[in-house]
């Protein structure tokens, strides 16, 4: 059956949003019930040096006032903490707290979990296959962090 290009978007689509909720169903059932997937993002992105609102914004490609509506949930629910600059006491700046980055791990291995189920599913060979062209055809490298920014195209709502 010849599927058209828009099926095999909705498709990859559909594969992440599967992968994705139930992952994020598992966190919850695990104790992080107040996660979204763009909190993943979001920390990901403070943990790479995104320590402000101007540059979380930036590399999330979203609004300022976005980023830091995001942080003031993440610092809410103590994924993340704003610390004082060792070099500029007037300056606050942003940090994944040992709550958040436990978070992560666990949904790693969520992930990893889930990779395994699909490798039930269709054969190890077949899924490490498709891994292989799917990084032939979109490249080796993660999804960048812009991500959210570039699937809301910054329409500044609430996350």
């Amino acid at each position: 059956m010849s599927r058209s290009g828009a099926d095999l978007a909705l498709l990859l689509l559909g594969g992440f949003r599967t992968l994705v909720d139930a992952a994020t169903a598992e966190l919850a059932r695990s104790g992080h019930e107040d996660v979204r997937p763009v909190h993943d993002f979001a920390i990901r992105a403070i943990a790479a040096g995104a320590d402000t609102a101007s540059e979380l914004g930036r590399r999330l490609s979203i609004t300022k006032q976005s980023a830091a509506k995001t942080i003031a949930v993440l610092q809410e629910r103590g994924y993340v903490a704003r610390d004082t600059d060792p070099l500029d006491a007037r300056r606050k700046r942003l940090q994944v707290t040992a709550l958040g980055l436990d978070m992560l791990r666990q949904g790693e291995t969520i992930f990893d979990e889930l990779r395994d189920q699909w490798a039930q599913q269709i054969g190890i060979a077949e899924l490490e296959n498709l891994e292989t062209q799917l990084a032939a055809m979109v490249g080796a490298q993660p999804v960048r962090f812009d991500t959210p920014g570039w699937l809301t195209h910054d329409l500044g709502e609430p996350v």
